[in-house]
């Protein structure tokens, strides 16, 4: 092989080996964007769902929405600033007794159990009226929204009829559907309205339980509550009259049986 042959083929293979340098060169650089490129989506990925995770977190819930509602709806049968002035009974009666709930007190249960008949034909005799004021403070303390969703399907029961408010009152602190104050089954809507079918005038009742469901009376029930708040009432039942409170003989609490409660109320209304 002649000198200049030689020379061509290492000029040759030198000119193969360089343009394979440069190709393999070219690779790894594309290889090396791709990754980075990789590397900043999934970054603004973990960002972006921080982000929005964060914004679901500071994201204010239905019933803080609700509660801060300017223009609330509120149920027939209500007076009072955003309807909620509660007073059932006949017009004409001289005394109103005052009474405060939450509806997943167990106490209060107690109390309608023992002496919400009682009221019930007191006010239909036209002794007294009651004024009617609901808290959820319970939601609170031992967490969940059964006080809140109680008290705005109680707004709904309200908007059929005073007379549907008691009775379904009276259902829902029942030994039959009251539950344990830690179980907070009246957060759900499908609850309170089997709790309502035992009512004649809620059963089956489409606009009751559509403003259940649609949460109608929800900031509602927030504006009652925040009345509550206000009212300088530490706990619940508490029975008052003309701004005294009522308690069973011998107690600083709410009288807790019929005849406890017609022995105070009697003496109530004489003062």
């Amino acid at each position: 092989m002649s000198k200049r042959n030689t020379q061509a083929h290492k000029a040759a293979a030198r000119e193969r080996l360089r343009a394979e340098r440069e190709a393999q060169a070219k690779k790894d650089k594309t290889r090396k964007q791709l990754v980075v490129a990789v590397s900043v989506v999934a970054a603004l990925a973990v960002v972006g769902g921080i982000s929005y995770g964060v914004t679901q977190l500071n994201k204010p819930d239905a019933w803080e929405t609700a509660a801060d509602a300017k223009n609330v709806t509120a149920p027939k049968n209500t007076s009072g600033d955003d309807g909620t002035t509660v007073v059932i009974g006949e017009p004409g009666a001289k005394k109103t007794l005052e009474l405060y709930e939450d509806s997943r007190c167990p106490v209060c249960a107690t109390f309608e159990q023992g002496v919400g008949e009682t009221v019930s034909k007191d006010v239909e005799a036209g002794k007294y009226k009651v004024k009617f004021v609901g808290a959820t403070f319970i939601d609170n303390t031992d967490n969940g929204e059964g006080s809140k969703n109680a008290l705005s399907a109680l707004g709904a029961a309200l908007d059929v009829s005073p007379e549907a408010f008691m009775e379904y009152k009276a259902a829902l602190y029942s030994a039959k559907f009251h539950p344990e104050e830690s179980d907070d089954k009246f957060a759900k809507d499908s609850y309170l309205i089997e709790v309502a079918d035992s009512v004649d005038a809620l059963k089956g009742n489409k606009d009751f339980q559509k403003d259940v469901e649609d949460g109608a009376y929800d900031a509602w029930a927030m504006k009652m509550s925040k009345s509550f708040d206000k009212s300088g009432v530490q706990g619940t039942p508490t029975v008052k009259m003309d701004g005294k409170k009522i308690t069973a003989e011998g107690s600083e609490n709410a009288p807790m049986t019929a005849a406890e409660f017609t022995k105070a109320i009697d003496k109530a209304l004489k003062a």
